[in-house]
């Protein structure tokens, strides 16, 4: 019916060259796989207490903006960046059994879930603080 050529998808031959063989002499891990194992345990591993008081933290319910559905918004951080927002995001949503997000700097975890999130920050050094209703 038509002349154009068939690309096989049986292989085909293997490469002459490996295109990853420079690599090697820098220093760059063997295989991806390391890596991202050794990553993923450094991000599981919350630091319990990295210092005696961190600051203080504000924990609010609310629910402006999100169609009634009530959210716990954890605000005020100082000093720690996005990863670590992101571990202790992962961790709140493990203990609470619900969703959230990190947006603009603040932690959303949902439903209201103040209690446990107050004793997850205070474990990490925080000084969390009850805000609004």
């Amino acid at each position: 019916m038509s002349n154009s050529k068939r690309i096989p998808t049986d292989g085909g031959s293997s490469l002459t060259q490996n295109p990853f063989a420079a690599l090697s002499s820098i220093g760059l891990p063997a295989t991806a796989e390391k890596s991202t194992a050794a990553r993923n345990d450094s991000l599981t591993n919350v630091p319990t207490k990295l210092q005696k008081n961190r600051g203080r933290v504000d924990i609010k319910r609310t629910t402006a903006h999100r169609g009634g559905k009530t959210v716990t918004l954890v605000t005020g951080f100082v000093g720690i960046g996005l990863p670590e927002r992101e571990i202790l995001a992962k961790k709140m949503q493990k203990t609470c059994g619900t969703g959230g997000t990190v947006k603009d700097g603040n932690i959303e975890i949902q439903g209201d879930q103040r209690e446990k999130v107050a004793t997850i920050l205070a474990e990490a050094g925080f000084r969390p603080v009850m805000a609004g209703g």
